[in-house]
């Protein structure tokens, strides 16, 4: 084994700066404990680790070679796939030494080798924090783990659960590379919770930021995230800590350890309809959630258990699926849009929307191809297997669950009306009807305000109706994850898939800080050099001219900045026919790309700019930004090709830069000489670069850090000149999506603008709104 990389990790030796070691999940644990909030003790076997496997196992060309002839839109090929690839893992030799360290660890949470501890072994993606892909409970936990032998079968469990068939169909998905997510065990000291359940310390669905919601079931906390429990429900004023609303809901079964195993057990007579949380209980949690959200400067979904009186927080994440609450017109909205409907049935809403279409009744994840586009989903629960199916649903409802189960996150992230808890959806709605679901209100109505017949009885007779089902219905209140704080600091986006571009621009974004342009060119499926051999380059052109026209016509008069091209040989090389124009290199990140390739194969180029002069001559809103520029001198060429095509630096035209390379920084006066009106900070390159490290790398991706000393004085330097030199300065690369804390420091140094991911657009207003006001001295 490589003895210079931690493969284990205990809790105390890590925080929130070490998901790409040990994943989100564990990263947050080992902050909350080393700030001093009551979370079990613990450790985690790195990601480190996992890829150190799959390389002593030779697993990685096996995985390949099984993607190879596996169509993962087929579900009878992906499960067969997933079944493989998991056999691989979970029969893997394990090295003797990791063996030996893993259970010496596990060990000291039993206080001596004779006293095994029951332990929680959870799975730690490193990628939970990429955009879009916070979607819950891809991979597996495994609760009362107990013994040497079961604590190693759960660990391969965990590696193994990252090629779950949702896993892959969802990687494959959002084009994430298999071998660039990794996988971190954590194992953390059992709780036999007594109760247990999950606090958001904002109000998840109405966006009420002075309300702490609590949900709280009986037992293990498994079933509350699931949704298989309808939990109680306490609503906490942040203020003064007063409980001004309380939900208590009948519990017949709880998840609990018996007899060495996790079983469902009735709940006592006594105990079925009386309420979780005592109010003391309900004021500590609030307190504590209050405590955690200071620490993180952001609201937080908090999992929290209580055993034999004693409260534990097991996990915490900020929350990233916030709605805009419809302002006092409850009754004028559901006036205009249900007067005249039959109410089925109620539950609670879990997300906000109003919509009307055809019902289609399922029992378990088995079904889910029977879901059509635009259809609403009935289900007893959902669970991560459901979730392309909820892609396709204009609205989801359940029997069971509460405003934290996996139907209520999922929807909240997708945009989509929910109502969870409604007990016996499945049975009262049936299949082919049409209902109109007000998840506002929680209320299920029989029919559509479009048809003049409320109360349609089948398709058949309604195909007037049924030409315009499904259906959102607009209310001017009620818009999806929007906030109207305006900021000095301007708030862009990155953006590549043009599809995305109408729903994004919607939001309360200032425009595009990053339109990458390899997404388009990677769904035209050719390399640029094969088209133009075959005299087909105006294809290439048009793509690009598609794309961009797209996004400048939904950002209207708000900026799109486009960077050119920066596909890597390696990149390249998977373009039908790019095999015969790329060359193989050794590290193609510091290799034939950027500004250098401009310059050495302006054919290609040339279309590009071709497209660009296109797009402007309609669109006066889109700018270009220059990557991967190794020198001045470079930068003078390029502006010599971009004046050919009348690409010349105006009012309504701005030039930005890349900084990425730490030559930028050190030079950018010089580079700023040769004309230039902006730069955004590329902090993924550029802490490779700053750091000599290959976050690709497995071997070595443990120590990349974008808030390392040196990459954080670099950054700010960049800012510093560019402010002293009248240039706007922005920053696009992951750390501020990564790292939201960061945001703080890039306002205090003078950034004009940050550009997030499309999930982030929301976080990074609310924090630069917050910086911004403290330092003009503003509470």
């Amino acid at each position: 084994m490589n003895k210079t990389l931690p493969y284990i990790v205990d809790f105390k030796q890590i925080d929130k700066n070490d998901v790409a070691l040990v994943g989100g999940k564990a990263a947050n644990l080992g902050e909350m404990l080393q700030a001093g909030f009551p979370v079990p003790p613990g450790f985690a076997l790195t990601a480190s680790a996992y890829f150190h496997i799959l390389e002593i196992n030779n697993i990685g060309p096996q995985i390949k070679e099984t993607f190879k002839f596996t169509n993962v839109d087929r579900p009878e090929e992906l499960n067969q796939a997933s079944q493989r690839i998991k056999r691989l893992i979970k029969r893997a030799t394990i090295p003797e030494d990791l063996v030996k360290q893993t259970i010496r660890a596990y060990e000291q949470l039993g206080g001596s080798r004779l006293k095994h501890a029951y332990v929680a072994v959870r799975s730690s993606a490193t990628a939970e924090d990429l955009p879009g892909a916070s979607f819950a409970g891809q991979q597996e936990t495994f609760l009362n783990v107990r013994g040497e032998a079961n604590l190693i079968e759960a660990i391969r469990g965990c590696w193994a659960s990252l090629f779950e068939p949702r896993s892959i169909f969802y990687r494959e998905q959002k084009g994430f590379d298999h071998f660039q997510v990794g996988i971190s065990a954590t194992i953390q000291r059992m709780i036999q919770s007594d109760i247990s359940g999950i606090m958001f310390t904002i109000d998840p669905v109405k966006n009420d930021k002075t309300k702490i919601v609590i949900e709280a079931i009986w037992g293990l906390g498994e079933k509350i995230v699931q949704g298989t429990y309808t939990p109680d429900r306490y609503i906490v004023n942040k203020a003064d800590l007063k409980i001004f609303f309380r939900q208590i809901i009948p519990q017949k079964k709880k998840l609990v350890l018996s007899r060495g195993q996790n079983k469902e057990l009735k709940v006592k007579r006594s105990k079925i309809n009386k309420v979780k949380l005592s109010d003391q209980q309900i004021i500590t949690l609030a307190g504590l959630g209050q405590k955690i959200q200071q620490h993180y400067f952001f609201p937080q979904d908090i999992e929290w258990a209580i055993e034999k009186d004693r409260l534990y927080i097991v996990q915490a994440r900020p929350v990233t699926t916030m709605t805009q609450p419809a302002k006092n017109k409850k009754k004028k909205e559901k006036k205009i849009s249900t007067a005249g409907l039959k109410l089925v049935i109620k539950g609670q809403p879990a997300s906000p929307g109003l919509v009307s279409g055809y019902a289609r009744v399922i029992k378990s994840a088995k079904e889910i191809g029977k879901i059509k586009e635009g259809e609403i989903l009935v289900a007893p629960k959902t669970t991560p297997d459901f979730v392309p199916a909820m892609k396709r649903a204009i609205a989801i409802v359940t029997d069971t669950g509460g405003q934290t189960s996996h139907a209520a996150i999922v929807s909240r992230e997708l945009g989509i009306a929910c109502i969870v808890g409604t007990e016996t959806g499945t049975k009262e709605l049936k299949s082919n009807q049409v209902y109109t679901v007000d998840a506002q209100t929680g209320e299920i109505f029989s029919g559509t305000p479009l048809c003049k017949d409320k109360s349609p009885k089948n398709p058949a007779q309604t195909r007037a109706c049924r030409d315009k089902l499904p259906i959102k219905f607009t209310i001017p209140e009620f818009n999806l994850l929007k906030t109207h704080k305006q900021t000095a600091t301007k708030v862009y986006v990155n953006l590549a898939e043009p599809e995305l571009a109408h729903n994004v621009s919607s939001r309360n974004v200032d425009g595009v800080g990053l339109l990458r342009a390899e997404f388009m060119i990677a769904q035209l499926g050719r390399h640029p050099k094969e088209l133009i051999k075959r005299g087909e380059g105006h294809k290439f052109a048009q793509q690009l001219e598609s794309g961009m026209t797209t996004f400048c016509q939904a950002f209207g008069e708000r900026p799109v900045v486009y960077r050119t091209t920066d596909f890597k040989t390696n990149e390249y090389r998977q373009l039908n026919g790019g095999r015969w124009f790329e060359p193989e290199e050794e590290n193609p990140m510091i290799g034939y790309r950027g500004a250098f390739r401009y310059l050495q194969d302006e054919a290609v180029f040339n279309l590009e700019l071709h497209a660009i002069r296109q797009v402007r001559q309609q669109f006066k809103n889109l700018w270009l930004m220059i990557p991967f520029v190794r020198s001045p001198e470079e930068l003078r060429k390029v502006k010599r090709l971009l004046a050919a095509y009348g690409l010349v630096r105006s009012p309504s035209f701005k030039l930005w830069m890349m900084v990425e390379i730490p030559a930028n920084v050190v030079c950018l006066e010089k580079f700023i000489k040769v004309g230039i009106d902006g730069v955004s900070i590329g902090t993924n390159d550029l802490t490779m670069l700053t750091l000599g490290v290959d976050r690709d790398n497995a071997e070595v991706a443990s120590a990349y850090n974008e808030l390392d000393p040196a990459v954080l004085k670099l950054i700010k330097q960049t800012i510093k000149t560019a402010k002293k030199h009248r240039l706007t300065s922005s920053i696009c690369g992951q750390a501020p999506t990564t790292h939201p804390g960061l945001i703080y420091k890039l306002v205090k140094w003078g950034i004009t603008s940050v550009s997030v991911s499309p999930d982030k657009i929301e976080t990074a207003r609310e924090i630069i709104y917050r910086a911004e006001r403290k330092l003009i001295g503003k509470n």
